[in-house]
């Protein structure tokens, strides 16, 4: 006899473990179902997230980051360091620690929770009968089960997307995972693509010694930035942090050998250049991952491009058939996942007990962006050129981090904090920041905006002194041209 439950979560990563979590803390009879094994082929949640994304990219670099200061800021400080050295297995040991413990945590937050756990690869089997709850085929190896539940919630996350002329082997030509699994500096390092995790492990690479060559195909660097943060961006990253950033180009063909990779390409002048690197990191976007979900065995909508149709509470065209995170519209983040499950778990709450209660949505418009470079990016809303394409009539507010006590203190200085408003009703419409520990302060930002605060709002709030969030308070005034320390 299968095992029955209330929900069935397919993936485990931070929209599914989250989902899971909360439908249990509701008193819903939950089972999470998640394929992930680790480099030791053990069963390990997180999804892409915790194992081989976010929490392993940071812990690198921050390593980097503290190398980069021994090697080259600390001697401002009057602190001198010699016989530097960097340790690349202990870097990895100590990313692999943190990765560690965080995905048996989540084992530990299951059993807290009581939200059962099955490792597989769950597909669903059977088409809906109004009177027979749903039907998911779990299969690990040999081994095959089927539960049975009233509610289905599909989390199961995006994969990289592959170029079609190279495959990705994590020896020479990598992705995410191999760019985080380096034992050794590269001399020459070359990334295909300048997005996110892109400009992330070019960081990581190049702080600890690599020539680092981005190729991207768009004509402009972080086309999706507010482009006076883009252009600022640029300049911090080449001059300074020496990375080679090249646009507008296309890939003409890729080949390995047995110690490095070719890649031939145009340039933006449309001419033929070579690239020779020891390794490749290909990082040009995720896609859905619903290859092999089932589909189309019950009927669930998915278009082209691999997405999950879903409407804005997350519901597809299935009845009692969820789906959240990097599988359905809008951006691809953990923390827009884990909210979205959060959601769907009190949605389906709600539906079980009957209540009669507006569902609870996520605002897309209002979810933070953040790059974890340094310095870092970070922002919330529309940026100058989407409101100028739009006709919408703003102000702009600007403050740099050179002007801030705080930033000098640190020093880390570049970058500033743009505020975008309606030019009539004052209303926040964007907030833009590159600079130290950005990823910490777009949340004021995020708040302010949620709840419909104007610019004038930020402005008479008490800042702390000297912190960084007072760059933020200075744009805000800069708003009304009333920036008090420029």
């Amino acid at each position: 006899m299968s095992q029955s439950f209330d929900v069935a979560v397919i993936g485990a990563g931070p929209g599914g473990y989250v989902a899971a979590i909360r439908c249990a803390q509701l008193g819903l009879n939950t089972v999470c179902i998640d394929e992930w094994k680790n480099l030791q082929g053990k069963a390990s949640l997180g999804g892409t997230c915790l194992n081989v994304g976010c929490i392993p990219s940071k812990a690198l670099l921050e390593s980097s980051e503290n190398y980069e200061r021994v090697a080259h800021k600390y001697s401002g400080h009057g602190i001198k360091v010699e016989g530097l050295s960097v340790d690349i297995p202990m870097m990895l040991s100590r990313k692999d620690k943190i990765v560690t413990a965080f995905t048996s945590g989540i084992a530990m937050l299951f059993k807290k929770n009581k939200v059962s756990s099955i490792h597989g690869r769950g597909t669903l089997v059977k088409d809906k009968d109004d009177k027979k709850p749903w039907k998911v085929k779990v299969k690990s190896g040999d081994e095959e089960e089927t539960i049975e539940a009233k509610y289905i919630i599909i989390a199961t996350g995006s994969t990289p997307r592959q170029l079609p002329f190279v495959a990705v082997d994590n020896e020479r030509v990598l992705d995410n995972e191999g760019a985080l699994a380096l034992v050794e500096v590269p001399k020459r390092l070359g990334i295909i693509g300048a997005g996110v995790v892109g400009l992330e492990m070019a960081s990581v690479w190049r702080r600890l010694g690599s020539e680092v060559t981005i190729l991207e195909a768009l004509p402009e660097f972080l086309s999706v930035v507010d482009e006076q943060v883009a252009k600022e961006a640029h300049k911090i990253f080449t001059r300074e942090l020496g990375l080679e950033i090249l646009t507008g180009i296309k890939l003409i063909e890729i080949k390995t050998g047995k110690k490095t990779v070719i890649v031939k390409y145009l340039d933006a002048q449309a001419r033929a250049k070579k690239l020779e690197v020891d390794k490749l990191i290909v990082s040009v976007g995720r896609v859905p991952n619903t290859v092999e979900l089932g589909a189309e065995n019950v009927g669930l909508r998915i278009d082209d491009g691999g997405h999950i149709g879903v409407d804005s509470h997350c519901r597809t065209n299935l009845p009692n058939v969820y789906a959240v995170g990097d599988v359905v519209r809008g951006p691809m983040l953990a923390h827009k996942a884990s909210e979205e499950g959060i959601a769907v778990a009190e949605s389906i709450f709600a539906n079980v007990e009957g209540q009669v209660r507006e569902l609870t949505k996520l605002n897309l418009d209002i979810i933070p962006w953040v790059i974890y470079t340094s310095p870092e990016i970070a922002w919330v809303g529309k940026t100058e050129q989407e409101l100028k394409t739009a006709g919408i009539k703003y102000k702009a507010g600007q403050f740099p981090f050179m002007a801030n006590g705080r930033a000098r203190a640190l020093g880390e200085t570049s970058g500033f904090v743009k505020v975008l408003a309606d030019a009539n009703t004052d209303r926040i419409l964007g907030v833009h920041m590159i600079g130290p520990y950005v990823s910490e302060m777009i949340s004021e930002a995020v708040m302010a905006m949620e709840f419909a605060a104007s610019s004038e709002d930020i402005a008479r709030i008490v800042h702390a002194h000297p912190s960084l969030s007072e760059v933020l308070h200075e744009a805000a005034l800069g708003v009304d041209k009333r920036a008090l320390h420029i």
